[in-house]
C-alpha cells in the first residue's frame, strides 16, 4: 500500500469505526545531521523516518497519537485503540467539525527549492563556518548542521488530501577563545542559495574574541541591547502564547488583551508562512486550511490570537490557518524592521549591557509573564556608545509585557533564528529595552 493509500485508508477506517472527524498526517523525512567540535567534524548521521500522526474526534471527545509507519496491521490496531480512548475521554467544551475542503493552495508553497543531502557538500558548509570563526580569532569551534527533506501528506475527513515537499538547512555555530569566553550564531533557510554558514561562523568568532577575560557583572536595571538570538527567544514566546488554546487554558500573558496596547508603538509581530523559500514556509495547516499572513501585534496593539477551527468557534471568530493536531501555533514569525543600524543604536547608549544569547527561559507565572533566562556566550558592558568590557554571571529576571512596553529601538538589520532555544523560526532584529532587570547567576 503506497503512502497516499495508507492515509486514505486510515481516515476511512476511523470513520467506519465511529469517528466523526479524522486527520491523518504522514511525514516522510530524510535528514542529515553533522556535529563538529574542536574545529573538525566528529559525527555524521543519516536518518530516514516515516511517521504517521493520527487525530480523531467522536464529536466532543478527542484522541491522538504518533507512530512510525511500519505494518498496516499495526496502524489499524492503533486506530481501533484510539476509538476506544476517545470514547472514554472527557468531552471538550465545544464540537467544531473539521473545515470542509477541497481547498486551493498556492502552488509556490507546495514545493520548496531543492536542498542537498550530499555529505561532502554539507561538510563543506561546516568547514566554511569553522574557517570563518577561526579567522575572527576563535580558538575552538563546535556546533551542529542539519539538512532536511520532508514530504508531508495530509488527509482529513473534511475532503482534504494535500501534499507539501519541504527542504531546510540550519547551522548552529559556537566559537570559543577560552573556557569562559564564547560566541554563538546561526543560519537557517529553506533555500540553499540563502544559507550562510560562513556568516554564522564569522559572527560567532567575533563575539567570542570580544568576550575574552570576562569579569563578574553587577546586578541592577540597565538599558539592554538584545541581539537577534536573545530577542528571537523572547518574541517567539509571544507568538507561542498567542495561541488561543493557551489563552483559553490560562497559560498566556496575552489573555483578555485583544485590542489593547501591549507593546511599544514601533513593534509589529507577524506570523507569515506564505514567504516562499523561508524555513517556516507552509501551504496548509494541520486541518487542511490554507495558511495566511496574520498580524499578531500591530504597532503595539494585540490584533489577534492564533486559531484552529475549535478555538475559533469558542471565541466566535474564523480560523487563522494555524491549526496543529492539538492546538494552534505560529509557523514563521517576523518582527518588522526599524530604521537604524546596529552601530547607530549602540552609539546612543551611554551605559548599558549588550546580551548576545540566552538559554533556559523559564516562567515563574505564565499568566502574568514573569520569567527568567540566563545570558549565554558574549555579554558586554556598554559605555559611551561603545562596547567596553566583557562580563558574565548575570541572569535576566523580568516580565514579558513590561519588556514589550519598554522597547525603545528596533534595528533595520534582522536575522532568521531557529535553534535549541528558539523552536519557531523567527526573523529577529537587535532591540534596545529600557530598565531590563539583571540579577546574579552562578552559571
Amino acid at each position: 500500500m503506497c503512502e497516499d493509500e495508507v492515509s486514505l485508508h486510515v481516515v476511512d477506517l476511523a470513520l467506519r469505526r465511529g469517528a466523526t472527524d479524522v486527520v491523518v498526517e504522514l511525514q516522510d523525512e530524510q535528514r542529515v545531521m553533522i556535529r563538529f567540535s574542536n574545529n573538525e567534524v566528529t559525527i555524521s548521521k543519516f536518518y530516514n523516518e516515516s511517521v504517521l500522526r493520527i487525530f480523531l474526534m467522536i464529536e466532543k471527545r478527542r484522541a491522538s497519537t504518533t507512530l512510525p509507519l511500519s505494518s498496516i496491521q499495526r496502524v489499524e490496531k492503533t486506530v481501533e485503540n484510539l476509538i476506544k480512548i476517545a470514547k472514554i475521554t472527557p468531552p471538550s467544551d465545544v464540537y467544531a467539525p473539521l473545515p470542509q475542503g477541497p481547498f486551493n493552495y498556492d502552488p509556490k508553497l507546495l514545493r520548496s527549492s531543492e536542498v542537498s543531502l550530499n555529505p561532502d557538500r554539507l561538510t563543506s558548509y561546516v568547514e566554511e563556518a569553522i574557517k570563518s570563526a577561526l579567522e575572527e580569532g576563535a580558538k575552538k569551534v563546535a556546533g551542529t548542521l542539519i539538512a532536511t527533506r520532508r514530504n508531508i501528506i495530509l488527509t482529513t475527513s473534511g475532503n482534504v488530501h494535500a501534499r507539501q515537499e519541504k527542504g531546510s538547512l540550519e547551522i548552529s555555530v559556537r566559537a570559543f577563545t577560552s573556557p569562559v569566553s564564547s560566541g554563538h550564531f546561526v543560519s537557517i533557510s529553506g533555500d540553499e542559495e540563502k544559507f550562510d554558514p560562513s556568516g554564522a561562523g564569522r559572527a560567532a568568532g567575533e563575539i567570542a574574541k570580544a568576550a575574552l577575560n570576562p569579569t563578574s557583572g553587577e546586578p541592577g536595571r540597565f538599558t539592554a541591547l538584545l541581539g537577534p538570538l536573545v530577542f528571537a527567544d523572547l518574541i517567539s514566546q509571544v507568538g507561542i502564547v498567542s495561541s488561543a488554546f493557551l489563552v483559553d487554558a490560562g497559560q498566556s500573558f496575552l489573555a483578555d488583551k485583544i485590542g489593547s496596547e501591549i507593546a511599544c508603538s514601533s513593534l509589529t509581530l507577524i506570523d507569515d508562512p506564505t514567504i516562499v523559500g523561508s524555513y517556516g514556509m507552509r501551504a496548509f495547516d494541520e486541518e487542511g486550511v490554507p495558511t495566511r499572513k496574520n498580524i499578531i501585534i500591530e504597532r503595539g496593539i494585540l490584533k489577534t490570537y492564533l486559531h484552529n477551527s475549535a478555538t475559533a468557534k469558542k471565541f466566535g471568530v474564523e480560523t487563522t490557518g494555524n491549526a496543529g493536531l492539538i492546538r494552534p501555533h505560529p509557523w514563521n514569525l517576523m518582527v518588522e524592521a526599524g530604521e537604524r543600524s546596529f552601530d547607530e543604536i549602540l552609539s546612543d547608549i551611554d551605559e548599558g549591557i549588550y546580551v548576545t544569547n540566552d538559554w533556559y527561559l523559564r516562567y515563574q507565572n505564565y499568566r502574568t509573564g514573569d520569567f527568567s533566562t540566563i545570558p549565554r556566550d558574549g555579554m558586554f558592558l556598554i559605555k559611551n556608545g561603545t562596547i567596553s568590557s566583557s562580563i558574565r554571571e548575570l541572569r535576566i529576571s523580568d516580565n514579558m509585557l513590561r519588556i514589550l512596553k519598554n522597547i525603545e529601538e528596533i534595528s533595520r538589520t534582522r536575522v532568521w533564528v531557529k535553534w535549541w532555544e528558539v523552536e519557531v523560526p523567527t526573523l529577529s532584529p537587535y532591540v534596545v529595552v529600557r530598565d531590563l532587570n539583571f540579577t546574579k547567576s552562578t552559571m
